[in-house]
């Protein structure tokens, strides 16, 4: 889950895309690749290499997402797995064994310098008390203690004032503009083609007509010192499609004549014998 996997409908409702890496959560002891999510929305289990995790995955990464819409922009920025847990641990402090016991148990598991993590509050200013509530409990360490999904809708922050906005009264997106040719033909439907590129047409170097190069003027001395006119601006592919000029062959007779006369120019005379 990341925010560019969120979108909008007409009517003002929420939808999920790209369920590319979903998967079917069923027996807890299935194993799984741990490169799911994008970096910044990575719980820490999956930053730790664990291969056994379950829905807790998600309900961090709608934390992290949450934290966005709240500071406006990405709260967790690292540029690597070992830096982004850097960032959690700066934001949140270093987890104790008491806070997450199964933590020295996962497949990349490094020991960090302990440092001390920061409130919510100083993390979040604009917050309000239930928002901060319902974050804490999404952003727990141990993925056992971490709020479910289900009960995350059931926090009092959904049931407190503010009320949300009825569906029927949420802002809808401007309506898309039809162009005429897509619209559905009376015939049935209309395939339309992709855009094709218009071709950019450049002027050719000085001196060339389209088919050679233009021959200069010549003076009364006998030099040349301009052209004939302007470079055309069309394009002639006449002269690329010009066939280069057939090979010479030699015929049997023509190659037998050939090679008598080089073993005559090439024989080499014998000496004669010493009396």
């Amino acid at each position: 889950m990341k925010p560019n996997n969120l979108l909008i409908g007409p009517r003002g409702q929420l939808k999920l895309a790209d369920f590319g890496l979903a998967r079917i959560f069923g027996s807890p002891d299935r194993r799984f690749t741990h490169q799911v999510f994008a970096r910044w929305y990575r719980a820490p289990e999956l930053l730790f290499g664990a291969k056994q995790y379950g829905p807790g995955v998600d309900v961090w990464a709608a934390a992290c997402i949450f934290a966005e819409l709240l500071l406006r922009r990405p709260f967790l920025q690292g540029s690597s797995d070992i830096d982004q847990l850097g960032k959690i641990f700066a934001a949140f402090g270093t987890p104790k064994a008491s806070q997450w016991p199964d933590m020295i148990y996962l497949p990349d598991y490094v020991e960090y310098q302990h440092v001390p993590g920061q409130s919510f509050k100083t993390l979040f200013p604009m917050a309000s008390d239930d928002a901060l509530d319902l974050l804490s409990k999404m952003f727990a360490y141990d993925p056992k203690a971490r709020i479910s999904a289900q009960q995350a809708l059931e926090h009092r922050y959904f049931s407190s004032g503010p009320p949300p906005t009825e569906p029927a009264l949420l802002p809808r997106p401007p309506p898309k503009k039809e162009s005429i040719e897509s619209k559905p033909s009376e015939f049935g439907p209309t395939v339309l083609s992709p855009t094709r590129k218009s071709r950019r047409v450049m002027p050719h170097p000085e001196g060339y007509d389209g088919n050679i190069f233009q021959k200069e003027k010549v003076d009364d001395r006998g030099i040349g010192n301009e052209r004939s006119g302007p470079a055309p601006m069309s394009l002639d592919f006449s002269v690329f499609e010009a066939r280069p000029p057939a090979r010479p062959t030699i015929n049997s007779a023509d190659r037998t004549h050939l090679k008598r006369k080089l073993d005559l120019e090439f024989q080499i005379p014998e000496e004669e014998d010493e009396d």
